[in-house]
């Protein structure tokens, strides 16, 4: 089965869960049902985002798109990132409410679905499968066995208040699901900004790069250095690179050498610019400066 079809199916199925536990928890009374709903949605943009990152890495970048389209899925990241924290503040104010006040919970109903979606999700988990070597496919196969996890939260709570009648353990549930979800949202808006505002990756130190380049043979001086991501893992480096040769062989050479050294940190998109005199301003950062009218212009 191709990574399309395996999302396609998985996405399918949590989607008819995530309909049946909001039927379920409105019919039942239980919010911690519907809480496990709203950490569907979490699964349901996992799912829907590996669906589009696998087609559209398949679509060529073009003159208008000279990146490719990796940041569609990002947009959508940031939006549901930032929904699932709204869909989590609901779920805290709705459990306070619930605690001061406890309503009668039909437990039968919130067993059966419960018990639902973690067949659902147990199901979800194989057709992914986790040994995928592909990680948007690995990180959905996360998702969905939280989400299983999450099921079985709410099973463990139904049957507890069905034995005990202890009520306000469903309230108590659906804050444990909430916390979940905002730790979730806030991740996945955080990475997208991120992003979109270019800054270095986390993973990646620009210093600890910048030194592992300088030690190339033929290396003088590394400045006017940018580190960035493209889209989720696909991260971008450029910089000017000042050598002591002035001959193109050996300028390339050293090139493909440093070329080799990003792409064991796992930047395979670069850009390095050799030069055999060092700019006016040698710094290791592009300083952006305001043209004055009294000087000459200066990079």
């Amino acid at each position: 089965m191709s990574e399309t079809h395996r999302l396609s199916v998985a996405l399918f199925i949590t989607l008819i869960i995530f309909f049946a536990e909001v039927v379920g928890g409105l019919l039942s009374n239980s919010l911690a049902l519907l809480s496990d709903a709203g950490h569907m949605v979490t699964d349901v943009f996992s799912l829907g985002l590996s669906l589009l990152a696998v087609i559209m890495a398949k679509k060529p970048s073009n003159g208008r798109a000279t990146y490719g389209y990796q940041r569609i899925g990002i947009l959508t990241a940031l939006i549901n990132g930032l929904s699932l924290v709204a869909i989590a503040l609901f779920i805290f104010w709705e459990a306070y409410r619930r605690l001061q006040i406890p309503p009668t919970i039909h437990t039968s109903l919130m067993l059966f679905v419960a018990l639902l979606g973690l067949i659902a999700n147990m199901a979800s988990a194989f057709v992914l499968g986790h040994k995928h070597e592909d990680l948007n496919i690995k990180s959905a196969w996360w998702h969905v066995i939280g989400d299983a996890l999450s099921s079985l939260g709410v099973i463990i709570a139904a049957l507890i208040i069905r034995f005990t009648g202890w009520q306000i353990l469903d309230a108590l549930v659906s804050i444990l699901v909430g916390v979940i979800i905002i730790v979730g949202g806030i991740r996945v808006s955080r990475e997208a900004l991120d992003i979109f505002l270019e800054l270095s990756p986390g993973n990646l130190d620009v210093e600890k790069i910048s030194r592992k380049l300088r030690a190339v043979p033929g290396v003088l001086d590394i400045h006017d250095v940018h580190l960035w991501s493209i889209g989720h893992k696909n991260h971008a480096f450029t910089a000017h690179v000042r050598l002591a040769t002035e001959t193109m062989p050996e300028a390339d050479a050293i090139r493909q050498e440093m070329e080799r050294e990003l792409s064991h940190l796992g930047i395979n998109h670069s850009v390095l610019q050799m030069e055999c005199d060092g700019c006016e301003i040698s710094d290791l950062y592009c300083q952006t400066l305001i043209p004055d009218s009294t000087k000459p212009h200066q990079h």
